[in-house]
């Protein structure tokens, strides 16, 4: 158990916790604030979602799910007990013991940090902020924003002290959707904060609902763990895109290298190239980190080398099929062209900042006649144009001159899509390890 001082405020949340009569509050019922409020309403806590979309207040509130890792059964189970609710209203803030923020962390199209989200939700918690309440950040953001945008906000609006008053704590969120395996019960989770006692009523309240809470020495800490981990993957992203590129041109399979490199049982680690990155994390977090080190006169060069490279991907993959149709001696502006997949990931309907869009986008500028079909995204907006998904039929793929595999979704029948396919480009290495109708097929 965790030791706590001896300050009244402190000990009456410490109880409230432990004994679950805590009313938790969740800014942001989306990606991250849905799933963690269904675990902590499932546990006992009322729990109070604040979602500023009137529509999606009104699904949780009927017990309809918009998102694919909470089921609707789950949900409506704790609505109906009284344990979560929904609500569009910041009025309820003070009755909350533990506010959790769980809103976007965009960036502006000069590629610096957007917090318009993380400050305007701080103001309106500041104005009605009480002693004996704990606040915990979980959007993604450069290292200091707990520290030097919100507490500040936090403690002149309020006249209270952090530590002493309230707590304040980061605790970056850690959501994989559509990963069956971790949830956010079983994944390990990073807590920060820049007084003891903050970290300390922090790491109490996350331990009621998560196997494993890894406590670091500040909130500054936390931000940057989670940052570093995307960063992590974007570097190694952009390194196997960077080596499909050579491969490329030295007229060999990355394919066929990278697997027989991932065979080593020791000192790698299987990284696989694509259209391009896409969600939530992987194209934005690394950005953040570099504008903080910019302002810290320090230049990240990996990152900003990643960031550039992975957004060429998807003009590489309008090159490859300016190339394919070429060889079939089809003007790009007289073909046909199949995009299979429009989500960012594989089994999601996401399709934030996903590279189809922007593989859709080069392919409307050559005047190709585009049609996508994605089973998890009917409609997407694309260039100004809204396009409608199509199903995916034997007629639909022999149709077009081209496919193009962009997000490689499971229940898709690869096979099928290349035997009546005139030929395919695959992207995503799906169709690798097909024994027939291979010739049809040009990996990425």
């Amino acid at each position: 158990m965790t030791d706590f001082p001896s300050s009244s405020v402190l000990q009456a949340l410490q109880q409230k916790i432990r004994d679950h009569t805590a009313t938790v509050g969740v800014v942001g019922l989306g990606y991250v604030g849905l799933p963690f409020a269904l675990e902590k309403a499932k546990v006992g806590f009322r729990v109070l979602g604040v979602e500023q979309n009137p529509a999606r207040a009104g699904q949780v509130a009927q017990g309809h799910s918009y998102i694919a890792d909470v089921s609707s059964e789950e949900l409506s189970q704790v609505v109906a007990a009284g344990t979560l609710q929904a609500t569009t209203s910041f009025d309820a803030i003070a009755e909350m013991d533990v506010i959790v923020i769980c809103v976007p962390t965009p960036l502006t199209r000069n590629l610096t940090p957007n917090l318009t989200y993380v400050e305007s939700v701080t103001r309106e918690i500041a104005q009605r902020l009480r002693p004996g309440q704990l606040v915990t950040l979980e959007s993604t953001t450069y290292p200091g924003t707990t520290d030097e945008v919100m507490r500040p906000m936090l403690e002149q609006a309020a006249g209270l002290k952090q530590g002493q008053d309230f707590f304040l704590a980061h605790s970056p969120e850690r959501v994989d959707p559509g990963n069956q395996r971790y949830t956010t019960k079983n994944t390990n989770k990073v807590v920060g904060a820049s007084d003891p006692q903050s970290l300390a009523i922090a790491a109490l309240f996350y331990e009621q609902t998560i196997e494993h809470v890894v406590p670091v020495s500040s909130a500054k800490a936390a931000e940057l763990v989670k940052v570093f981990e995307n960063t992590f993957r974007a570097v190694n992203i952009a390194l196997v895109n960077e080596l499909a590129m050579l491969c490329d041109r030295m007229d060999l399979n990355v394919w066929e290298v990278l697997d027989a490199a991932n065979t080593k049982p020791f000192g790698i680690m299987p990284f696989y190239p694509g259209p391009g990155v896409g969600g939530h994390c992987i194209p934005i977090d690394p950005h953040y980190l570099e504008w903080k080190a910019k302002e810290l006169n320090f230049n990240t060069h990996f990152i900003a080398l990643a960031g550039e490279i992975n957004r060429k991907m998807p003009e590489f993959v309008r090159e490859k099929v300016r190339r394919i149709l070429n060889q079939l001696g089809i003007a790009p502006a007289r073909s046909n062209v199949l995009v299979l997949g429009a989500a960012y990931k594989k089994d999601l309907g996401d399709w934030r900042e996903s590279p189809a869009i922007a593989v859709m986008s080069y392919l409307l500028e050559d005047s190709v006649g585009l049609t996508y079909h994605d089973p998890y995204v009917p409609e997407i907006e694309v260039a100004g144009k809204t396009l409608l998904s199509v199903d995916l039929t034997e007629s639909a793929v022999a149709a077009a001159d081209l496919v193009v595999i962009v997000t490689d979704h499971s229940q898709v029948d690869y096979v099928r899509v290349v035997h009546h396919a005139k030929a395919v480009l695959d992207t995503r290495g799906i169709t690798r390890h097909l024994a027939t109708d291979s010739e049809k097929v040009t990996l990425l």
